[in-house]
């Protein structure tokens, strides 16, 4: 039995926590041991959830330790994976058992798949990606490395998404749509076109804005 240990103990760390009793294999392959979180104390007078551990940093993994990460910020979510897997920790995927899965998915490690979220059939989505409920992924989309899509998001056929991509809630990307690494798409866009890596766009259609 492995012991999932869920990296954020804030409002994320909670919604993580529910999705992975809901998951394919609670029970069986793997158990929750409990969160890092770098304020000790940030579930203090919140009931029903297992310690936290330790803070990030100073975690050392033990033998059959398991974890995922709860983080938004894709950045920094890759900041703190990376360092867990320099210490030799490995990373569960999680896949809600209400998501819809076609043919000839491939998933990640460390990648979260939550409820009623659908991946298309020949869909490549890469490790430690965050795709929220009810967003889908269609057939033949290829989706990056520390991706975060967000609740009802859509990426239509044959979509690619590179590293590092925030997609926020209710956006859709067209059929065939590329998004460069570093991208992120405002909630409520409609993507038609090319997006260059490091950019933001929002709107319908999608475009260009500067902050």
């Amino acid at each position: 039995m492995k012991h999932l240990i869920i990296i954020g103990g804030g409002g994320m760390g909670k919604e993580i926590f529910y999705t992975a009793k809901h998951s394919m294999g609670y029970g069986t392959e793997f158990d929750i041991k409990g969160f890092l979180d770098d304020n000790i104390h940030s579930l203090d007078g919140f009931h029903g959830y297992p310690p936290v551990l330790n803070t990030i940093r100073d975690y050392q993994p033990e033998p059959d330790d398991v974890f995922t990460c709860s983080i938004g910020d894709v950045y920094v979510k890759r900041k703190l994976c990376e360092m867990i897997k320099s210490k030799g920790g490995e990373f569960q995927t999680l896949i809600h058992k209400d998501a819809q899965l076609r043919e000839n998915i491939t998933i990640g490690n460390g990648t979260i798949i939550d409820c009623y979220a659908g991946i298309g059939s020949d869909a490549v989505v890469g490790e430690n990606c965050l795709i929220q409920m009810y967003s889908g992924i269609a057939h033949d989309c290829k989706v990056g490395d520390y991706c975060r899509i967000d609740v009802r998001a859509q990426l239509v056929g044959g979509v690619q998404l590179g590293n590092n991509v925030t997609i926020h809630t209710n956006s859709i990307i067209s059929h065939g749509v590329t998004i460069g690494d570093d991208a992120k798409v405002g909630a409520l866009s409609f993507v038609i076109r090319k997006v260059k890596p490091g950019i933001t766009v929002q709107g319908n259609p999608a475009k260009r804005i500067e902050y």
